[in-house]
């Protein structure tokens, strides 16, 4: 496949502007809202696993989304061929959901110069021969840090995603979204036992910074200290404990248990369980969330949502009280408040909705040592896996990769197994206590909601939880 390295500029090289401008007024013609959604993607994935390259991809794909927007209806449709008799085809489509019409055209969202990343394709950062050593080095490095290493997974990603919205007043937005990651994977083995650990990160800047040695060094090193602490971890115990999460990482309980049920369809359609909460103590004093977007260079953040509203920060939850949700477009009108910059979309091939960027809680004033001595028997949780979430009743199971015993205010040993359960508006009411270490995590975080999945950031400080439920399997 040749790769396409000029910019992508689909109203010089597919359209005819002022005839798809005229197709997408005609569709929008008695509408609420919409627009064209036009994209071009590429990305680059390169692993190398035990030994030897497991996978070398390279996928471009591009494509326009139609959509058409009356009351709570919406009409989308989508295609890779990128000519107008394709759109005129989208549009008849589209158009169903306007029906008779009626509708009053939303107002446009404001034009912005708002950069918070580079527009440089990361995936020219380096050679393919020199990604390829840069993994075989990781490889080596991390098989000499220690005898009982037996595998190794290290991984570099990349990618480079253009778009330009046109609205029916005319208006044109164009977006350049870089994203990168390396991720390393470590199995040791003592005595028959096998345990794995993973670290890693990225953002939206270039390959430069996550090739550079000093960088896979830290994250090799810190992928088999996890490894280490799990070879050496016994059975997590079962029961209801105090719970402290680590900072960074571990806010992805937060996005996932509280941040759902914060985005504005779900609130509308009162299948939260923060729908008519507005203004009412929902979590501990001192408990402060925010969702931002405007971030530079995080993994999250866009210079503007998928509809062309420029990205905010945006203010959820306040010393414990719900005073925002994350909104798109069509969720804020049918709800009487403003978008928030939140309508986001995996592709051109799916239709925007109320999605999370960057999720993180404000850090407090306690010292991390201090939370942890309050503990007389419980859970210290650093690393989180896998989770399950219903979004209506806001119940959460939780994996931990790496937690600790703790006893008396001492963190003892590891635990292996551990699963947090509960639900995201009681523990967030729980919260006794709040660290001053906030932290963003290292950039590795993706989100689905209804089949969509779109890159995303989480961050909190250390928190002390009282009273969760732990699934383990000590006797």
């Amino acid at each position: 496949m040749t790769r396409e390295t000029g910019p992508f500029r689909p109203f010089e090289t597919h359209f005819d502007e002022s005839a798809a401008l005229n197709t997408l007024k005609q569709t929008l013609n008695g509408a609420d809202d919409g627009e064209l959604f036009l994209e071009r993607r590429r990305s680059e994935a390169l692993v190398f696993d035990d030994g030897r390259v497991r996978t070398a991809s390279y996928n471009a794909a591009e494509g326009f989304g139609l959509r058409a927007v009356r009351g709570e209806t919406a009409g989308y449709a989508h295609s890779t061929e990128m000519t107008q008799a394709a759109l005129k085809r989208a549009a008849e489509t589209a158009r169903l959901a306007v029906g008779d019409g009626g509708g009053r055209l939303a107002a446009p969202p404001q034009p912005t110069n708002q950069r918070l990343y580079t527009d440089a394709d990361p995936m020219a950062d380096a050679e393919f021969s020199v990604k390829i050593e840069t993994l075989r080095e990781i490889d080596a490095f991390a098989r000499d840090l220690d005898s009982r290493v037996v595998q190794v997974s290290a991984s570099l990603s990349a990618s480079l995603q253009e778009v330009e919205i046109l609205r029916p007043e005319g208006l044109r937005l164009r977006d350049v979204r870089p994203l990168t990651r390396l991720n390393v994977s470590i199995i040791v083995e003592k005595n028959g036992r096998r345990e794995t650990g993973s670290a890693g990160g990225g953002g939206r800047y270039g390959l430069n910074g996550l090739m550079a040695a000093d960088n896979w060094h830290q994250t090799a090193r810190e992928a088999l200290r996890i490894a280490m602490v799990n070879l050496n971890a016994e059975p997590a115990p079962a029961g209801v404990f105090d719970v402290a999460l680590g900072a960074g990482w571990p806010g992805i309980l937060l996005h996932e248990a509280v941040g759902h049920g914060l985005e504005g369809d779900f609130n509308r359609k009162k299948t939260s369980a923060f729908a008519g909460l507005m203004g009412e103590r929902v979590a501990a004093k001192g408990v402060t969330v925010l969702d931002d977007g405007t971030l530079p260079d995080r993994r999250g953040s866009i210079s503007f949502d998928d509809e062309g509203t420029q990205s905010g920060k945006n203010l959820l939850i306040e010393d414990g009280v719900l005073v925002g949700l994350m909104q798109d477009r069509q969720n804020a009108r049918l709800m009487g408040v403003e978008p928030t910059g939140n309508g986001r979309r995996e592709s051109y091939a799916h239709a925007p909705m109320p999605r999370m960027t960057n999720t993180y809680m404000l850090g407090g004033t306690a010292k991390r040592e201090d939370i942890v001595a309050e503990i007389k028997d419980g859970i210290y949780a650093v690393g989180f896996g896998g989770g399950q979430v219903d979004i209506t009743s806001g119940k959460f199971v939780f994996s931990c990769t790496e937690a600790y015993r703790v006893k008396n205010g001492k963190i003892g040993a590891p635990v292996k197994g551990a699963t947090l359960i509960g639900d995201g508006a009681t523990a967030l009411k729980q919260i006794r206590a709040i660290g001053n270490d906030m932290e963003l995590d290292p950039g590795m975080g993706n989100c689905g909601k209804a089949g969509q999945w779109v890159p995303v950031g989480v961050g909190q400080p250390t928190l002390l939880i009282g009273g969760l439920t732990v699934g383990g399997s000590a006797v």
